[in-house]
C-alpha cells in the first residue's frame, strides 16, 4: 500500500505477523486464551475506518470476512467479535476474535480481562503456519 506505513510499536509487540492481504497485515494476537486476529490496514496515518477511501473500506470488510471465516473454520465458536476501538493504539486496526461461552471473559469483553497468556514457542510456530496456509487459499 503506502510506503510510509509503519506498524505501531504496541501492535508489533502484542501480535505476530501471519500474512499480507490486499490492504492489511493479518496478525495473531499473542494471547492463547482466545483465537484472535488483528488486521492492520497498510495505510499511513489511518486512525478511523472513515479515513479510508470507499474502495479501501470495502477491501477491509472483505479481509475481515476472510479472517472471521478462517477463525470459525479452525476454532469452532459461538460468536465472532469484531471491533475497531483504537482508544489506546490510534493506528487503525480491527480485532476479529473467536468466542465461546467457555472462554475466560465470556460474555464480556476480552480487553482487560485476566492476564495475557502468550503462546508457547512450538504452539505459536504451529499455529502461525496453519494460519498462513489458511490465508493462502
Amino acid at each position: 500500500m503506502n510506503s510510509q506505513f509503519i506498524l505501531d510499536a504496541r501492535l508489533e509487540a502484542d501480535t505476530v505477523y501471519i500474512s499480507d492481504g490486499e490492504l492489511s497485515q493479518f496478525r495473531l494476537m499473542n494471547d492463547a486464551r482466545y483465537p484472535w486476529l488483528v488486521l492492520v490496514p497498510k495505510v499511513a496515518g489511518a486512525c478511523e475506518w472513515i479515513d479510508l477511501p470507499l474502495q479501501q473500506q470495502q477491501a477491509l470488510l472483505s479481509e475481515i470476512n476472510i479472517a472471521a471465516k478462517v477463525l470459525r473454520e479452525y476454532f469452532p465458536c459461538e460468536k465472532i467479535n469484531i471491533g475497531a476501538l483504537g482508544n489506546i493504539v490510534r493506528q487503525l486496526h480491527v480485532h476479529v476474535i473467536s468466542r465461546t461461552s467457555e472462554d475466560e471473559a465470556w460474555p464480556g469483553l476480552v480487553w482487560g480481562q485476566g492476564k495475557v497468556q502468550a503462546y508457547q514457542d512450538i504452539a505459536l510456530t504451529t499455529l502461525v503456519k496453519k494460519l498462513q496456509t489458511a490465508f493462502l487459499r
